[in-house]
């Protein structure tokens, strides 16, 4: 595909979109047209309806829920919609909330529609964790603070192998604390307090974490807190899904929040 030339968005064709965290003007003008080229979008609950004003008045737009904690239509239903429709020669857009390889499950539908012979392209979005400290004017990395930034999910895929089950969260916090890494976690709310308890076996208590609700959108919520008063910020500020949880040291740059006392403590036992 030519450099020079805009990307088509041809019948017979899928496109997998990144709506990005939830403020449309966050869209990538690759997104804009692809949406605006579509004949059939199939959209997530996460997508702020906002979006779909780039779609054309003649496009059939069905909505496909995809949402943590939620009933969500089955992933092998979404994709044989994807096929389907991509047969009968229409022009196919998969409008997914922030980045659709970035726990966007972009991965397995790209391998399923090209299996079936279905051409496939990506256009990527903002993902949530990085909207969501940007809306804050705090960066995941720092050359001071953090040498680098892992995205984790907190949201083992169902009837895994005991081999596959999900993240080692000891392992993780063993390593973050060593490198200096942000954790950037997904999904996490509803396993806080495993995630919790099997952190603080190699990160400390007083390690400053932010919980970002809604990420980019005008009804965001975010609190400060430390990593050993995780769940019980979670319970105390009523905060829920959809959220990102980051845990490590960028994070005491958050402007105009009061840093829990913990963080205060410990900066004064430094100096």
């Amino acid at each position: 595909m030519p450099t020079d030339t805009p990307q088509a968005f041809l019948p017979g064709t899928v496109t997998l979109v990144g709506a990005g965290p939830g403020d449309p003007e966050l869209l990538t003008l690759k997104a804009v047209r692809a949406i605006a080229s579509a004949t059939v979008l199939l959209v997530d609950d996460l997508v702020n309806e906002a979006v779909l004003a780039h779609a054309s008045p003649q496009a059939r737009i069905v909505p496909v829920g995809k949402r943590g904690g939620c009933k969500s239509t089955p992933q092998a239903f979404i994709e044989k919609l994807m096929l389907m429709a991509a047969r009968e020669g229409e022009v196919v857009v998969r409008l997914k909330g922030g980045d659709p390889f970035i726990f966007g499950r972009g991965g397995e539908e790209v391998e399923y529609l090209e299996s079936e012979g279905i051409r496939v392209q990506v256009v990527n979005g903002i993902t949530a964790g990085l909207g969501g400290m940007t809306s804050l004017g705090v960066p995941l990395t720092h050359r001071e603070h953090a040498h680098g930034v892992v995205f984790v999910t907190g949201h083992a895929k169902p009837g895994v192998t005991p081999e596959s089950r999900g993240t080692d969260w000891q392992a993780l916090a063993t390593t973050a604390r060593d490198a200096k890494l942000t954790l950037v976690i997904y999904m996490g709310v509803s396993g806080a307090a495993q995630i919790q308890q099997d952190l603080l076996t190699g990160l400390p208590a007083n390690t400053p974490l932010a919980i970002i609700q809604h990420a980019t959108l005008p009804q965001q919520r975010h609190a400060v807190t430390t990593l050993g008063d995780l769940t019980e910020t979670l319970a105390r500020e009523q905060l829920g899904s959809p959220a990102v949880i980051v845990i490590g040291d960028v994070v005491r740059g958050i402007a105009a929040v009061q840093l829990p006392r913990a963080l205060t403590q410990q900066r004064s036992h430094a100096a």
